[in-house]
């Protein structure tokens, strides 16, 4: 089964074709462009690298949060687009999860760290050992310290990835805890279409983000409602 992937969720943008698991091709982009300039033209030069068309692919892979809103919108938009044509299943996983997928050569703790602003951060922890991702807890927002408090305690090997390891790393004085390597620390579509194998298809009509948090235009308005 050959599988498209998208992962959008932050700063960069990046697509995958695997093929049972194997890797057939993928691309990633880090640039000052919108990912909805970025992210179709750079699955179809991943298609067309890998000498595909898009009546080859036989589902499609997305981060579905958490992340920043608009970029997940933009790959589900996408997704929904690219399947309910031929009616083929879509597989939403966690961006946080397909994180600790991408460090699945690891023998650690992950801690998928992404910056939720405000002094918080979208987390969650895996364990990982012979190539097996094991999810420890559900995907939270919650303030650093929270995380700072919870990840002293573990007294093991623990490796930070995502956009909120430097920040996380700066908090936590502990020889147990590092950093992912800078190439390993961003979103990867590897990681969804790895952690896509293990997922629940649904068709593009139930296809959805799932959020942590209010949009923050949503959290204003909800303040000044209450505030009145």
């Amino acid at each position: 089964m050959k599988i498209l992937s998208f992962e959008c969720s932050a700063k960069t943008a990046s697509c995958a074709i695997t093929e049972d698991g194997k890797v057939l091709g993928s691309v990633m982009s880090c640039v000052p462009l919108t990912h909805s300039q970025t992210l179709m033209p750079m699955a179809e030069n991943l298609l067309r690298a890998t000498r595909l068309e898009i009546a080859d692919i036989d589902g499609f892979a997305v981060a579905a949060g958490p992340g920043s809103f608009t970029g997940i919108r933009i790959g589900i938009s996408a997704v929904k687009g690219l399947a309910a044509a031929r009616r083929l299943p879509c597989y939403p996983v966690s961006t946080l999860e397909a994180m600790a997928y991408g460090m699945n050569f690891e023998d650690a703790t992950i801690c998928p760290v992404m910056d939720a602003r405000c002094n918080q951060v979208y987390n969650a922890l895996f364990r990982v050992k012979n190539g097996t991702v094991t999810r420890l807890c559900d995907d939270r927002a919650l303030s650093i310290d929270e995380l700072k408090n919870e990840l002293l305690g573990f007294g093991e090997r623990i490796v930070l990835v995502g956009d909120g390891t430097d920040i996380v790393k700066s908090a936590i004085d502990s020889p147990f805890v590092f950093a992912a390597a800078e190439h390993l620390k961003y979103q990867s579509a590897l990681g969804v279409a790895l952690a896509a194998e293990k997922a629940e298809p649904v068709s593009a009509e139930n296809l959805n983000a799932f959020y942590l948090r209010l949009p923050q235009a949503e959290r204003e308005l909800k303040k000044r409602s209450t505030e009145q």
